[in-house]
């Protein structure tokens, strides 16, 4: 009879290779997104392989997941509703610097929607290179201003503005202003 450990890392490689399907990536695709090789990436999928942390936050990163999302056992799936108190707010791990968030809605793989409060430092942005994704993101600006260019055209959010937008459009964000930023963030991702 298997442990729960044995159970758990014997999970990783399904719940990547659906993941990895899901978002209609192929492993030379996350491969470029994670910096992790496709050879790796197949190894960890079939099961030949356990990844490291440092592989799993890359590649975890990479698909906008947190960590938990591949090591966590599944809770009752019968119970479709999920309680987080203002105490309790998980940290989300981005491949990001810059950004603080903090997750509160249910977990990955039983709901379609995951939200954070996002924190941006000054000078943080999503990188020099456009993000492209499946899925759809929501972003509400509490306090700051962050900028946001969505296919070419820039939009600049202040304190209660809003941008949601189809995230299968090229992307990226930044805080170019001498404050952090504060916002709550919902994705929306395909299952």
């Amino acid at each position: 009879m298997p442990t729960d450990l044995q159970r758990i890392v014997s999970s990783i490689g399904p719940k990547l290779r659906a993941l990895r399907k899901q978002t209609g990536l192929s492993l030379q695709q996350l491969s470029d997104r994670s910096d992790v090789s496709p050879a790796a990436i197949h190894k960890i999928e079939q099961g030949d392989m356990v990844p490291t942390i440092t592989t799993l936050l890359k590649i975890a990163g990479a698909l906008n997941r947190p960590v938990s999302y591949f090591v966590d056992e599944e809770q009752d799936a019968t119970e479709p509703t999920v309680f987080t108190p203002a105490d309790e707010h998980r940290p989300i791990y981005t491949s990001h610097t810059g950004i603080d968030l903090s997750g509160i809605s249910g977990p990955y793989g039983r709901f379609f929607l995951a939200g954070a409060r996002a924190t941006v430092i000054p000078a943080a942005s999503s990188g020099s290179k456009p993000m492209e994704h499946p899925g759809e993101e929501l972003i509400y600006v509490v306090e700051g201003e962050l900028d946001f260019d969505v296919n070419g055209r820039r939009y600049t959010l202040r304190p209660h503005d809003a941008l949601h937008f189809r995230t299968d459009q090229k992307h990226s964000w930044a805080n170019r202003g001498p404050v952090p930023v504060r916002a709550v963030w919902l994705a929306l991702r395909p299952q």
